[in-house]
């Protein structure tokens, strides 16, 4: 049995049909009320996965909030997630390093690999997700994926959000948001033989366009946990997961 075999039966086969919704809390947001309505608006909107800050009481509130979706718990410290594990967590993910980048901190390969390294080394036995850098050069990219599946990443994680300029309005403007971490997904998708997510900057315009970049999923943070009214939250989440429609018709 594989570690993504341990995931729950409607999670692998949200992978496996390339259609996995993640719902990003917030890599540093703690703040219990911001992560219960996030929580609430994925479970109401049918989102397949939870993305919270790596803190055992989050993940049970999270949990508890959604009415039972599984979690992910985000950090770049691994010793922090044997206690969210503990606490319900059935995912870890390095990373994004998106909150990181305003404050200067950069993460090269070297220590992506590191963190992956001793992640694994903590939890042989549990699902793990890495995001690679999005400041590295694309062939460096696709490097760093292969390394990282080499040293036990179950999936790998894009990102770019943060580095797109968009400077057009409406549709366009969605798209040049994206357009990092589509060709991201685009290139690692073919580099690694595991799911790729692909997030940072999507939007239920973009998100088609992950899954046909070869995304076997898509994580979606500010989109959702930016808005403060939960029926909003609800009804982003669920135009999120109405648009994975939109994406098999064009693989079909």
């Amino acid at each position: 049995m594989t570690r993504l075999q341990q995931l729950p039966v409607s999670l692998q086969r949200s992978i496996e049909q390339r259609s996995a919704l993640k719902v990003i809390a917030g890599l540093m947001n703690f703040d219990a009320a911001s992560v219960e309505r996030v929580a609430r608006a994925a479970g109401r909107g049918g989102a397949d996965l939870i993305d919270v800050a790596c803190d055992p009481a989050l993940v049970r509130l999270a949990i508890e909030a959604s009415g039972g979706v599984p979690v992910c718990v985000s950090s770049v410290e691994p010793e922090q997630f044997p206690a969210a594990v503990d606490a319900g967590a059935l995912m870890v993910e390095i990373g994004n390093y998106d909150a990181f980048y305003p404050q200067g901190r950069i993460f090269d390969a070297a220590e992506v690999l590191e963190l992956t390294c001793r992640t694994r080394q903590l939890l042989p036995n549990v699902v793990m997700s890495v995001t690679v850098p999005h400041v590295l050069p694309m062939d460096e990219q696709e490097q760093l994926a292969i390394d990282l599946v080499a040293s036990g990443a179950d999936l790998i994680q894009t990102e770019g959000g943060t580095s797109a300029k968009p400077f057009s309005a409406g549709h366009l403007g969605l798209i040049e948001k994206a357009a990092p971490t589509l060709a991201a997904a685009h290139s690692i998708s073919r580099a690694v033989d595991v799911p790729v997510l692909c997030a940072s900057g999507l939007s239920a315009v973009t998100l088609p366009m992950a899954i046909a970049a070869g995304a076997a999923g898509v994580g979606v943070g500010s989109a959702v946990n930016r808005l403060q009214d939960e029926l909003a939250m609800v009804a982003v989440v669920r135009g999120l997961r109405d648009a994975f429609g939109s994406a098999v018709a064009t693989r079909v």
